[in-house]
C-alpha cells in the first residue's frame, strides 16, 4: 500500500494540525504527522493504555491522497497489526472530519 503522491504541502500540514487540535478524544496528548513512503502517519502517545499498557506511542491514522486528488483514510488494527481502509475521500476536510470526530473510537482508542 505505497500513496501515489505522498507529499504534504504547506497548507494541507496546517489543515491536519488545525484538525487534531479539534479533537474530541485525548485533547491532552499531542499527536505528530510524519510523512511515510506509504503516506501522511499520524501517531500520539497512547494515554487509554488499551493499545500499549506502557502508554508508548501507537499508530493512529495514515492518510494517502491519490492522483485523482481524492484521499483515502486507513485506521489501523492494532490487534492484527496492520492498517484498514476505513474510506475513500473526495477531499481532505472530509477525511479530517471523519478522524478527529470518531464516535466509535476506531482512531483514538
Amino acid at each position: 500500500m505505497i500513496a501515489d503522491l505522498p507529499h504534504l504541502n504547506e497548507f494541507e500540514r496546517k489543515q491536519i494540525e488545525r484538525a487534531l487540535a479539534r479533537r474530541t478524544r485525548y485533547r491532552y496528548v499531542r499527536p505528530t504527522l510524519r510523512l511515510t513512503p506509504d503516506g501522511i502517519l499520524i501517531e500520539s502517545p497512547c494515554c487509554s493504555r488499551r493499545v500499549d499498557a506502557a502508554g508508548g506511542t501507537v499508530d493512529i491514522a495514515l492518510l494517502q491522497r491519490a492522483k485523482s486528488g481524492a484521499w483515502r483514510l486507513y485506521r489501523r488494527d492494532h490487534a492484527a497489526a496492520k492498517w484498514k481502509l476505513h474510506g475513500p475521500h473526495e477531499r481532505l476536510s472530509g477525511l479530517l472530519d471523519a478522524l478527529i470526530d470518531d464516535p466509535d473510537r476506531l482512531f483514538w482508542q
